[in-house]
């Protein structure tokens, strides 16, 4: 099989999106021209000089910028233009589904009203739906370098948008702020029936992974790369199934990994690991999901076979229902018989 091959496999390919934070995909571009509209001032002179600022030695330099960019939107016409600006390139790589993660104290910490943010992102949300065939779920996340008591205060805001909500995540500055912490506001979640998930294991240590699990009761693990250093953990993922949610162009612009070709995915779909790929914050890691599946296959030499189960995994870990989850493994499947 040529890389040719390959490629024209993986962008044909019926794809899910579980692992992506709607503030990360946020363009130069669109950022200079909500910047205008609102009168902002950025501190960058122009786009290249944004891009050239996307080196990143670690987590923290990264959200450093991701939360100066998210400075400049203020209006539902801003969430809502961020977006559609994400589902309208994710729509031409063939991404059929969605479950994207916002961060409300990001805004509401900046005095933009909690209404304005979610109701910009959903209405974009329902229209890629009804024009573009994209189904999705929604996600609030917590930030972990805040406090539990400012998560709640995120938790009541949320209540009167119940329905908008699918779930909440965890996410942020991650060392120093264990799973622990947030005990509390996840239980108080799961009372109001949104489902849980939480980053874990991305440059914290693998006890973080335990920490989501035991206390927090998770649905599923953001990222969960160093589940490796622990085999008992890796033997107990997979022996419930419990899907993470890798990012491998994020690992490796974050310098969590020092090089693609070093990336442990094959080993960890060895040890039956439910393993899906994602893009994480993809204006500023280079790379939506193609170039994230692309990448990453060429580095450590997937197959077809093995591209179509991480595919089917993708689907797998979602929050859609059975029979919507079997139609896309039936697509996957097919397309692998049409490429023999």
């Amino acid at each position: 099989m040529t890389k040719e091959t390959l490629r024209r496999f993986i962008e044909s390919a019926p794809k899910s999106e579980i692992h992506l934070h709607i503030e990360g995909s946020f363009e130069p571009e669109l950022m200079f021209e909500i910047a205008k509209r609102n009168n902002i001032k950025i501190k960058y002179n122009s786009v290249e000089e944004v891009k050239a600022a996307y080196r990143f030695n670690n987590l923290q330099e990264f959200l450093d910028i991701y939360y100066a960019g998210a400075n400049v939107l203020i209006t539902e016409q801003d969430f809502y233009d961020l977006t559609w600006a994400y589902l309208t390139k994710v729509h031409a790589q063939n991404v059929k589904h969605v479950e994207i993660f916002f961060d409300p104290q990001t805004h509401t910490d900046r005095g933009i009203d909690f209404s304005t943010v979610i109701t910009g992102i959903y209405k974009a949300l329902e229209k890629g739906e009804k024009e573009l065939g994209i189904s999705f779920r929604l996600i609030m996340s917590y930030l972990r370098h805040l406090s539990e008591e400012a998560a709640f205060e995120t938790l009541a805001q949320s209540i009167p948008f119940k329905d908008l909500i699918d779930g909440v995540g965890l996410d942020s500055s991650e060392v120093g702020n264990p799973p622990e912490k947030f005990e509390k506001v996840f239980k108080a979640s799961a009372e109001e029936d949104y489902k849980l998930c939480a980053h874990a294991g991305e440059e914290g240590p693998s006890e973080y992974i335990w920490g989501a699990l035991d206390v927090l009761h998770v649905d599923r693990i953001d990222h969960g790369n160093r589940c490796l250093e622990d085999e008992k953990l890796v033997n107990y993922l997979a022996q419930i199934q419990m899907p993470l949610t890798l990012c491998p162009l994020s690992n490796l612009e974050l310098k969590v990994i020092q090089d693609l070709k070093g990336y442990p995915l094959r080993e960890m779909m060895a040890k039956n690991l439910l393993v899906t790929l994602n893009s994480d914050d993809p204006a500023y890691f280079g790379g939506y999901m193609n170039e994230n599946f692309i990448a990453t296959a060429e580095a450590i030499d997937l197959t077809i076979e093995e591209v179509a189960l991480l595919l089917k995994n993708g689907f797998k870990a979602t929050w859609l229902s059975e029979a919507e989850k079997e139609k896309w493994f039936t697509e996957v499947d097919e397309l692998v018989a049409s490429f023999q």
